[in-house]
């Protein structure tokens, strides 16, 4: 916003992140974040403070509040009523206040409704934001969605202010009602992991029939109907949006009493759950009684690249498990290990790849950053004790790979009989 032209005050209840990022450092990994920040802040138009009272005056207040998922599997709601609670007093009449927070459906109306009281509007406003990419979704959007009360002109007309450099590419706006608002981003998640889920379970075909997985899907690609995008098959979904927001969204389904209508979301999970299982399996086949005390390298810790972002990340998750069965796991990430070793501090980490790589029993790729992929097979080839990897996301050369003298095994394309879990 403040690299629109907008003059914009950032609050968290966490001082010292404030003092931070008023510093221009940024709390977590992004490309281009820190330059964006840094301008932001230069410039004057950015600024950070734990103080609520300084939303005072905005005439926009955007509640980006964090909703994890709760016991029952259903979102914690807590923080974001605690912080619109908070931020009434200091709001005006006439101020605008939108949402940016995945909730289940029913809670804008809620949160209208304090709105209201205090003079001002809401407008909900999903993001669709991807780790790695976040700063081009916000600033080029593929759409943008307005859920406002029936009638309500003055708020879309201010969000069209806020946005017009945005809007001049001709992204579509759309304005809906609240429920419309708060379902297109659930529904959105809850239909790519889906996509995630069903190429998985055609790879699970895959390896026992002999198909090559990566070829299956560049070919359904191809069909403007699917599209190629999210069909990469390999070892699921993690992070903190699709495995919360199906679970939330299954939990308020079953609330409003039409449970059945994402049941299917439970095979979704079930799915992405079983190849983290699989990669586990191919490790414990290859290694067989040697995997207790062997040396296992993971390159990749984050659920996907250009993040460093570990929650519910399936490389965390397939990394415990098999520092569990008895392997000594040496891991790397270019930018999670921070993050990775405090919830494994059990397993060993190396700041690269070829540090990781060191003597290795097996190689396992669980995370596609570049760094993995642009590997020179041939040059680390005397690294390992074993020339063995496992390309948990089908994203190296396995023909190069090969050729320089690596076994390699990769999820969703066919296993040598040998190693097929019986």
């Amino acid at each position: 916003m403040a690299s629109l032209g907008h003059d914009v005050v950032g609050i968290d209840t966490d001082d010292s992140r404030a003092v931070s990022l008023s510093r221009g450092i940024a709390p977590f990994h992004e490309p281009g974040l820190p330059e964006l920040l840094r301008e932001g802040v230069n410039s004057g138009r950015l600024t950070f403070s734990g103080d609520i009272s300084d939303a005072y005056g905005a005439r926009v207040h955007f509640l980006a509040i964090g909703t994890p998922q709760g016991p029952s599997g259903a979102a914690d709601l807590s923080y974001l009523f605690t912080a619109v609670a908070e931020l009434m007093p200091f709001v005006q009449a006439g101020d605008v206040v939108v949402g940016k927070s995945t909730v289940p459906v029913g809670v804008a109306a809620r949160i209208a409704d304090v709105v209201e009281s205090a003079g001002a509007r809401l407008v909900w406003n999903p993001e669709f934001l991807r780790e790695g990419l976040a700063i081009r979704d916000t600033l080029s959007p593929d759409r943008m969605v307005y859920g406002v009360r029936e009638g309500d002109t003055d708020s879309v007309a201010v969000l069209d202010d806020l946005y017009s450099q945005i809007l001049l590419s001709g992204m579509p706006r759309m304005v809906t009602d609240f429920a419309t608002s708060e379902l297109v981003k659930v529904a959105a998640n809850a239909f790519l992991a889906t996509k995630i889920s069903f190429i998985n379970a055609m790879a699970e075909i895959a390896e026992v029939t002999g198909a090559d997985i990566t070829q299956l899907a560049d070919a359904l690609g191809q069909d403007p109907r699917i599209g190629r995008r999210f069909l990469n098959a390999g070892l699921g979904f993690g992070g903190g949006c699709l495995p919360k927001d199906i679970r939330g969204f299954i939990a308020r389904a079953e609330e409003l009493g039409v449970g059945e209508s994402v049941s299917f979301l439970r095979e979704v999970e079930a799915i992405n759950l079983r190849r983290r299982d699989r990669a586990v399996q191919l490790v414990r086949n290859e290694l067989g009684p040697r995997l207790v005390g062997a040396t296992v390298a993971v390159l990749g810790l984050a659920f996907k690249p250009d993040s460093d972002d570990v929650r519910d990340s399936p490389a965390i998750d397939v990394a415990r498990r098999l520092s569990a069965l008895g392997a000594r796991v040496v891991a790397t990430d270019p930018h999670a290990i921070t993050a990775a070793r405090a919830i494994v501090p059990e397993i060993e980490f190396r700041a690269t790849a070829h540090e990781a790589m060191e003597g290795a029993d097996i190689v396992v790729v669980l995370t596609e950053w570049a760094d993995y992929k642009e590997l020179e097979p041939a040059g680390i080839l005397t690294l390992v004790s074993t020339p063995t990897v496992i390309d948990g996301r089908n994203c190296l050369d396995s023909d190069s790979w090969s050729a320089a003298g690596w076994r390699v095994l990769s999820l969703g394309r066919a296993v040598p009989a040998e190693l097929v879990a019986v």
